[in-house]
């Protein structure tokens, strides 16, 4: 767990260092991750442990010894067996409860320490809101022992209308804060202010009025009362997948499901109306016996209801000077059909990865309980057979199968959030591939044979010379 803990804290280290946060609250940031980590702490600490036990066993001839009194290795392994299923339904208990718990908090947390050090939010290189005061800002480059000093500065403000109406450009500037104080000061120097004017007048808008100025000094007076008082651990109205137990996520999961459905049937009618794809309605049979009994009837020439048989028909019926505004009309419809459908299709492509997301977390809970089951009888049959315990072979060993296991279900799991595999396998792949493996290993440490049997491989061998020989004779 410390392991993992020190591998995580480079993935956070944006959000805790350099934003004057106190010990007690990154102990709590620390805390609220460890029950995410033992995902992947728990099941090589079940493989680690059992090969290193069982290993130790057979290195010392313990097992030897019990054979000789006639305890099996089932029977040896029995008790930890049923330790292993008890641990199996706790670890499911706290991945559907307390992993999810954990998840908020952390979300939350992430969340908030952006809210209430606003300073800390500016990141450089690209534009960051600052909540609660409707206007983001971009930075080149911050220096200083608490980065209050800027360069070029780019503030966008928005109206009341959520729109970016003013724009303020500076070469360099400085925050200037304090304890007692509920307002942030921006000095910005050496820079340009724009603003969008917005006109009651149909015709003053047509213009598209506006003030431009320069100056050396600026100052602007951020205002984070609101802020200040706002606890870390505020719950937000922000739900992931990862955030939910096992009732939330099937309830979820069908509303997604037709949710989505409907996004389609209705984009795919919209679409079939743009093009002119109406259904086929059914024709009235009386109406058209009609037709035909009145084109027989003497003194009435049969001819044909439609003479438009094809395409080229359809183009020569048009005038010549029409032809080619009918070709530029249908040119720019088909082009515009196909960006809507491209643009669709992206909306839709993260709508599904939403709904494989909430399937995939759903059966990672199921996995996660088996997966230290079948990882015990993969480690203990394994550290009988090897005899080695220690942190040696068993060490490396352990790595290279959790390694294996790991990857495996990594690449799963992003082949299952993009629809290339089912979600469900895609949290299930890892433990599958190790229960051949488990059942393979704990026959061979039942029989008490080795790892791979050399002479066996090579009678395979010897036969097949054998039977070329007796065909050559």
């Amino acid at each position: 767990m410390i392991i993992f803990i020190f591998q995580t804290v480079w993935l956070f280290i944006d959000d805790l260092a350099g934003k004057d946060l106190d010990i007690w609250i990154i102990g709590k940031f620390l805390f609220y991750l460890m029950p995410n980590l033992t995902e992947k702490v728990l099941p090589l600490t079940v493989l680690l442990s059992s090969i290193l036990t069982f290993g130790s066993f057979a290195e010392n001839y313990e097992f030897a010894a019990m054979k000789a009194s006639g305890i099996s290795l089932q029977k040896a392994m029995r008790s930890l067996i049923v330790f292993m299923v008890l641990l199996g339904g706790f670890t499911f208990f706290f991945a559907n409860t307390v992993i999810p718990a954990s998840e908020q908090k952390i979300f939350n947390m992430r969340r908030n320490i952006a809210k209430v050090k606003p300073a800390a939010v500016i990141v450089e290189g690209v534009f960051s809101d600052i909540e609660g005061t409707d206007m983001n800002i971009k930075v080149e480059k911050k220096s200083g022992d608490n980065d209050q000093f800027l360069e070029n500065v780019v503030i966008h403000q928005k109206s009341k209308t959520k729109i970016n109406t003013t724009v303020i450009k500076a070469k360099t500037g400085e925050l200037i804060s304090s304890e007692e104080s509920d307002v942030i000061q921006l000095v910005l120097n050496d820079g340009h202010y724009y603003q969008e004017v917005e006109s009651k007048n149909a015709k003053d808008k047509r213009k598209h009025p506006f003030n431009r100025s320069e100056f050396e000094v600026y100052i602007k007076n951020i205002d984070i009362s609101a802020l200040s008082n706002k606890n870390l651990e505020e719950e937000s109205d922000i739900t992931t997948d990862k955030m939910k137990n096992i009732a939330r996520l099937s309830k979820d999961i069908d509303s997604l499901k037709i949710n989505n459905l409907k996004q389609v049937n209705a984009f795919s009618k919209s679409i079939s109306s743009r093009i002119g794809a109406f259904p086929i309605k059914q024709k009235d049979s009386t109406a058209e016996k009609a037709l035909v009994d009145y084109t027989k009837t003497p003194g009435n020439k049969t001819k044909k209801l439609d003479s438009i048989e094809s395409t080229d028909d359809l183009i020569a019926a048009i005038p010549e000077w029409q032809r080619s505004q009918l070709f530029s009309n249908a040119k720019n419809t088909v082009t515009n059909i196909i960006n809507t459908i491209k643009g669709k299709k992206l909306e839709l492509n993260k709508r599904y990865e939403v709904y494989n997301r909430h399937i995939l977390s759903l059966h990672k809970k199921f996995a996660l309980a088996f997966s230290c089951i079948i990882l015990f009888f993969v480690g203990a049959p394994l550290g009988a057979i090897i005899r080695k315990g220690g942190l040696g072979l068993p060490m490396v060993i352990a790595i290279i199968l959790f390694l294996t296991y790991y990857f495996i279900g990594v690449f799963a799991d992003n082949y299952a959030k993009k629809g290339e595999m089912h979600p469900a396998l895609g949290a299930w792949l890892s433990t599958l591939i190790m229960l051949p493996l488990s059942i393979f290993l704990t026959k061979r440490a039942t029989a008490d044979r080795g790892l791979m049997s050399i002479g066996g491989i090579l009678d395979i061998f010897k036969g097949i010379f054998k039977r070329k020989q007796e065909k050559e004779t």
